[in-house]
This record gives C-alpha cells, sequence and structure tokens, in this order.
C-alpha cells in the first residue's frame, strides 16, 4: 500500500464542517472566512532524515526546505503565505546547535515571504529526526485554483525546469510563489499543483481531481534542469532526461491547466511578467484514458511513477 491507498482509505474518516470550503484532496484545505472576503488556506508538511535530507546535509538548508515546501503549495491555489508552526521530533542525542541553524534557516525563508513563525511543539523521537511545518495563507473568496477545475482540450503547462533536483535543487528551490498569485488573477487558469512528487506522480491527481481521463505529454516540450541532462549524459545506466523529468520529484514547479484560446495571452503575459522563469507548454488534456507521452516513437503509454513513499 502507498501512500495515496491510505489517504483514499482515511479519507471517508475526515470530519467536515460547513467552514471547510475545500477539504483533503488538494494542495491546501481551504476554509470559510465570513466578512474578510478572504479564505484561509491551511497546509502542512514534513520532511523526515535519510528521506528529505541527510545527516550531513546543512542545516540551514534543512530548515529552509521544510518551510519553502509549505510556502508551494500555498503557491499552487494562488495565495499568500501568513504564519506557521513547527513540530521537531528529536532523538535524545540531538545537538542543540544544529536544531538552532535549522531554525535560522526558517527564519531566513520567513522574513523573505513576510511570514510569522509562531511556536510549535517539540517530542522525543525513537532514532527518526523529523520536521513538520504548519503553514496558514490566505487567498480572495472564490479566486483559490484548485486541482479539480480542470476541462477536457485544456493545455498543459509547467514553470521552470524538471528533473535532477537531487543535485541540489530540492533543497535551494524558490517557491513559485509571487508567479502562483499571479495565474490565480489572470482568472483564466482553471487548476493547477505544485510538483512535489515527479510530473508523472501529480498530472493524475490533477486529473482525477478534475473528471479529466487522461493526458498527452510532448517529450520534445519537456523543459529539462541542466542537472537532469548531465546525468543522462554520464553513462549507459543514467536514467534518461525525459524520465528524470518525469519521475525524480522535487521539482516545486507549477503544474496548470488553461483552455487553447487563452493560452498565448498568458503565455505573452508570463514572459512580460517573469523573464528569467521559463514556462513550457507540455500537452493538453485528452478523453483517452491515461497519461501518454507522445515522442519520435509516436504515442506511449507513461508507466512509471512519481516518488511514493511505502513503495
Amino acid at each position: 500500500m502507498n501512500e495515496f491507498d491510505l489517504i483514499r482509505r482515511l479519507k471517508p474518516l475526515l470530519t467536515v464542517t460547513s467552514s471547510v470550503v475545500t477539504g483533503a484532496g488538494d494542495d491546501c484545505a481551504v476554509l470559510a472566512n465570513p466578512g474578510s472576503g478572504r479564505e484561509i488556506l491551511l497546509k502542512t508538511d514534513i520532511i523526515v532524515e535519510d528521506i528529505h535530507f541527510t545527516p550531513t546535509t546543512e542545516p540551514s538548508r534543512i530548515g529552509r526546505k521544510a518551510l519553502a515546501r509549505v510556502i508551494s503549495d500555498i503557491a499552487a491555489m494562488g495565495g499568500i503565505p501568513t504564519a506557521a508552526v513547527i513540530t521537531l521530533g528529536l532523538p535524545v542525542d540531538f545537538v542543540p546547535e544544529r536544531i538552532e541553524a535549522i531554525y535560522a534557516g526558517m527564519a531566513d525563508l520567513a522574513r523573505q515571504y513576510h511570514i510569522a513563525l509562531v511556536g510549535g511543539e517539540t517530542s522525543r523521537s525513537q532514532g527518526v529526526f523529523f520536521i513538520n511545518v504548519a503553514l496558514t495563507g490566505w487567498v480572495e473568496t472564490g479566486c483559490a485554483v484548485l486541482r479539480s477545475g480542470a476541462q477536457l482540450g485544456d493545455a498543459l503547462f509547467v514553470s521552470g525546469e524538471l528533473g535532477g533536483s537531487i543535485e541540489g535543487h530540492h533543497l535551494d528551490f524558490t517557491p513559485r510563489l509571487e508567479e502562483g498569485r499571479w495565474l490565480a488573477q489572470q482568472r483564466t487558469v482553471h487548476a493547477m499543483i505544485d510538483l512535489s512528487d515527479g510530473l508523472a506522480g501529480d498530472l493524475p491527481h490533477l486529473l482525477e481531481a478534475s473528471g479529466i481521463p487522461g493526458a498527452e505529454i510532448h517529450a520534445s516540450a519537456l523543459p529539462f534542469r541542466r542537472s537532469a541532462r548531465l546525468r543522462a549524459r554520464s553513462g549507459d545506466t543514467a536514467k534518461p532526461a525525459v524520465a528524470a523529468a518525469l519521475t525524480d520529484g522535487e521539482d516545486f514547479e507549477l503544474l496548470f491547466a488553461v483552455a487553447p484560446a487563452n493560452a498565448i495571452r498568458l503565455l505573452d503575459g508570463w514572459k512580460s511578467q517573469f523573464p528569467n522563469v521559463r514556462i513550457s507548454c507540455i500537452g493538453r488534456l485528452t478523453s483517452q484514458p491515461g497519461v501518454f507521452l507522445r515522442n519520435e516513437r509516436g504515442l506511449m503509454p507513461v508507466t512509471a511513477n512519481g516518488f511514493q513513499h511505502f513503495s
């Protein structure tokens, strides 16, 4: 059983009240905030030693990553982050100076995005060091970009580049907060998702949420990170760049769906607004069930998954 099978089993047990606008199944929960003109965004995320970072990773980069991951989820909703609480699970032999340096990394990023760090919880852990960050934010009422709004025939766009994140990007990425906010304000983006588990892992979540049968990805349009290209050229056993772009994960880019009629105008606006951030149209949503990759050999099913816990 992988994490998504587990989530499907647990979802029926979750409680929903009248204050819940959007519950489990999106990048953030959306909660009503009557009379404010805004809705509350709520997200929590965890990073675990030897899964998301190593014992030798620079502490400030660990802290930065812990907070940046949840900021990226707020970005995928088109929102603004506000305040975070942090939970630490620490082995008994923890080094205080390392924890202070981790917090310093979080604090530096929090100041950059005007996020308040307002406390949290600390617990003894049986040998496994983990950091959990819960982040609140807001978006104008009715303006959150959900995973569930995609339409058949929509063009698929992705920000930035994909693959090879293990070479350092997974620690030092810049959350696409300003870009997500701009996309939400255009009102032409039907659906959006944060790419944390790889394109092959996260695209099916958008399809499922929107009730769209399938998607076609063009291999020639995929934007490869330089580290993905270098790994692909380093030997016969290296992962091809296309496979890296599909499955490496921890890209923390935005994948979004736009009606073809609005695609050129949005592309032109993006280039004017964000000249230093690449944007690529990588495919479209289709009625053929499944995700397919079009390359020089034709149309081939994508059978690989993105990153999955417990598999």
